[in-house]
């Protein structure tokens, strides 16, 4: 009698099993570089529903995963394969750090019987990354492989949100594994306690000219409501630190501005001279704090409260007179609870310091050439809907941006709070992946977009009608601005000979505009969304434009005069 019993499925491989940790996990997308070092991972991602987005360069990739992080809350998915290609991704695992972003990096890695010999593209991760993010580990064992993952879950959203290396030895993945598998993670938030809101409210009853910071990541809608409705109900005046602009509608009479770079000389002053600073999810680092300058270190004369999701970060530069260790979304659905005074003598104040910001952010400045970026800005804010995706990298041309663009929506602005360039093509790439149906611009330098510009072709390549802009000033701006401050009249490696960026869009299968004046802009901009493909929109820039309200000129002349008084 024939036997009709059916064969044994083949034991699950290590690879297997990571990829079904991230479907258990919710991971609906990755980012990559294809590498032979993790080709079994690559093989089992053909099946569960993941989709994959392969990019043209691991750097690009990973601040892919970086936007995803910050636009979800949920750790953005990265693979890479191992020695150049993981250094490759270095940047991106920066920007997760700084920015506070919840991210996973899979690093293909050489044979576990070949370590310590400088085998061919041999990196040791645990030393290379580990001060760079959160954990970075090497699984030994494909039986831990559910164990691995979940950890790195848990790691990279747990208390202040991160990033997370996890190399991938390769015959590792191929080992057969036993059928366990570990649960979903789930984000453990902490909340403030009955104590701490308590002695809040009584700070914030003895103050006359209070003052709310607004930063960090992991933010959702109902946190941006409770904020919005504990800010109505106390009248308090609220900015936003550098790069988090859409955590409060600009257009909102208590909205005062951004603590950025560059920020309103106003509300520099006004941050000064409160009695007690609110500062909620972000960390006051150095851009946000103008240098440093904002408090005294390590004790404020101010009384500050200071809410942040990483214990570590309380009381790491500034001593608080109450420090809070809680989310922004726990800490917000406490403050929509509290109790507001019969008074609030801080409300003719508030009001002052939204007009300034009006004010400060309505008419763009003149500048010298025949493209404005600032009008750019106000004409691009009035062209395009709300729930527009803006994304950018470093460079001073995102100064117009922080000042002339309103942000009226959550999660609306992909911008690294580390300044780092390059990062504005990736993340409008992944924005479209993620949100088809939305516009997603990506804002440019000319030196910024060609450092990951090659991820045009990712756009390309999934059909991703992204709008590049590009302000080419033939330069690297922000360079030649310190040095013109430090070293006037002595150029030196900071010039750019640039190629003709809408023919570039052309070559790669987009479509390219060029924009010699400002009043070119607003048709080439229709033109770009119209087109339905990738598109680039090149703004011919004059290079003494170099910030809103001075020139390369003035800057130079003001260090020569400088320099010749010093002498004298």
């Amino acid at each position: 009698m024939a036997d009709t019993t059916a064969p044994a499925a083949p034991p699950r491989t290590a690879a297997q099993a990571l990829v079904d940790q991230l479907v258990a996990n919710g991971v609906t997308h990755v980012f990559a570089v294809p590498g032979e070092s993790y080709l079994p991972v690559l093989d089992a991602l053909r099946d569960p529903g993941i989709a994959i987005t392969v990019c043209r360069q691991e750097g690009g990739a990973a601040m892919m995963a970086d936007a995803y992080g910050k636009a979800t809350g949920r750790p953005g998915i990265c693979f890479v394969t191992r020695g150049p290609g993981a250094t490759n991704a270095s940047a991106g695992l920066h920007i997760a750090q700084q920015d506070s972003t919840p991210m996973i990096l899979f690093v293909g890695q050489i044979e576990r019987g070949m370590r310590d010999r400088e085998a061919w593209q041999e990196v040791d991760y645990r030393a290379a990354f580990g001060p760079l993010v959160k954990w970075a580990t090497e699984i030994e064992s494909g039986a831990r492989v559910p164990e691995y993952v979940s950890r790195a879950f848990h790691a990279a959203t747990g208390g202040r949100p991160g990033p997370v290396v996890v190399a991938l030895p390769k015959d590792m993945l191929k080992e057969p594994v036993p059928g366990v598998a570990a649960p979903p993670f789930r984000p453990v938030e902490a909340a403030p306690g009955s104590e701490d809101m308590e002695r809040l409210a009584g700070l914030l009853a003895e103050a006359t000219s209070p003052f709310l910071v607004l930063g960090g990541s992991r933010w959702d809608e109902r946190a941006y409501a409770d904020i919005r409705g504990f800010v109505e109900r106390w009248d308090l005046p609220v900015a936003t630190s550098y790069r988090r602009l859409p955590l409060f509608d600009p257009l909102h009479p208590n909205y005062a501005g951004d603590l950025g770079l560059a920020a309103n000389p106003k509300l520099v002053g006004r941050v000064k001279a409160a009695d007690l600073l609110l500062v909620v999810g972000g960390r006051l680092g150095e851009v946000a704090s103008q240098g440093y300058t904002l408090l005294e270190i390590p004790g404020p004369r101010t009384k500050l409260v200071h809410v942040h999701p990483g214990p570590e970060e309380l009381g790491r530069v500034y001593v608080p007179t109450l420090a809070i260790n809680a989310a922004p979304t726990r800490m917000a659905a406490a403050l929509a609870r509290l109790a507001p005074p019969a008074a609030t003598p801080w409300s003719e104040s508030a009001r002052a310091a939204h007009a300034e910001y009006l004010a400060w952010s309505e008419v763009a400045t003149p500048q010298p050439g025949p493209v404005n970026l600032g009008e750019v800005m106000i004409r691009l804010r009035e062209a395009l809907p709300e729930d527009a995706i803006l994304c950018n990298g470093a460079g001073n041309y995102a100064a117009w941006i922080h000042r002339f663009y309103r942000f009226r929506r959550l999660a609306t602005h992909m911008a690294p709070t580390s300044g780092s360039m390059g990062y504005g093509v990736p993340a409008a790439v992944a924005m479209k992946r993620l949100f088809p149906e939305r516009t997603v611009i990506s804002l440019n330098g000319d030196g910024d977009f060609l450092m990951n510009g090659q991820e045009f072709a990712t756009a390309v390549q999934y059909g991703l009608p992204i709008v590049c802009i590009v302000a080419d000033n033939a330069s690297y701006g922000t360079i030649r601005m310190h040095q013109e401050r430090d070293f006037p009249d002595r150029v030196c490696a900071t010039d750019l000979v640039n190629p003709d960026f809408a023919a570039y869009a052309r070559a790669f299968g987009g479509v390219g505009f060029t924009v010699e004046r400002t009043d070119d802009f607003p048709d080439a901009l229709a033109a770009a969304l119209a087109a339905n493909r990738p598109a680039i929109v090149h703004l011919k820039m004059a290079v003494d434009a170099i910030a809103p309200g001075t020139t390369l000129t003035a800057i130079r002349d003001t260090a020569l005069a400088a320099a010749g008084s010093r002498r004298a």
